[in-house]
């Protein structure tokens, strides 16, 4: 069975995948693959350097992800374009570890997408679950999280999805509002219904 894992920002949704792994599923983290896929010698690597120039590398040949930010924050056909190199960088390695891990037997892969939704990636998996929490939780883990003032808490949150549409559109969701007790027994739960659906 292959689930995609998502959520709201802050909502517990590392805190899951970490207890989902606990309980043998295998996590194909998309974050983690979007840092490996833009190493230097990665062909994704190579078409950012030639889009954005040698002067967004630092010495050691690594991006410099602050020159980077800086400019596709600031100029919407820069952002595009980097997005279109490593989106289907990202996706096409995620594929390749499904496929393997499903070649292995693994009978639950986890497909951890931050933005499953907003990049319409509900196509690499068979079901979607959806971690929330409160919306004040949301926004004092996020400030706590992150160090973010208020005002730029609310404004990440407010540039997703809204949670309670995210909710609407999964098949199964994992509410991270009570304690971290609450949370393993609904994953038990789900892991059963998942592996074992009767």
């Amino acid at each position: 069975m292959i689930i995609g894992l998502t959520g709201g920002i802050a909502c517990g949704k590392s805190t899951v995948s970490r207890l989902l792994a606990e309980r043998e599923a295998r996590i194909i983290d998309a974050d983690i693959i979007a840092r490996e896929v833009v190493r230097p010698g990665e062909p994704a690597w190579s078409l950012i350097v030639d889009r954005f120039g040698q002067n967004i590398l630092l010495e050691n040949q690594q991006l410099d992800r602050i020159k980077l930010g800086s400019i596709v924050f600031s100029d919407e056909a820069a952002r595009l374009d980097l997005n279109a190199i490593i989106h289907p960088a990202v996706r096409k390695r995620m594929k390749e570890l499904t496929e393997a891990a499903e070649q292995e037997g693994v009978p639950l892969i986890v497909l951890d997408i931050p933005l499953l939704f907003e990049s319409k990636l509900e196509y690499m998996v068979e079901k979607v679950v959806v971690v929330h929490c409160t919306p004040e939780q949301q926004l004092e883990r996020l400030m706590e999280r992150n160090g973010f003032s208020r005002e730029e808490a609310l404004r990440r949150i407010a540039s997703q999805m809204p949670v309670e549409e995210k909710k609407s559109r999964a098949d199964y969701c994992i509410d991270n509002s009570g304690t971290l007790f609450d949370t393993e027994l609904q994953v038990d739960e789900l892991v059963e219904r998942l592996v074992s659906p009767d």
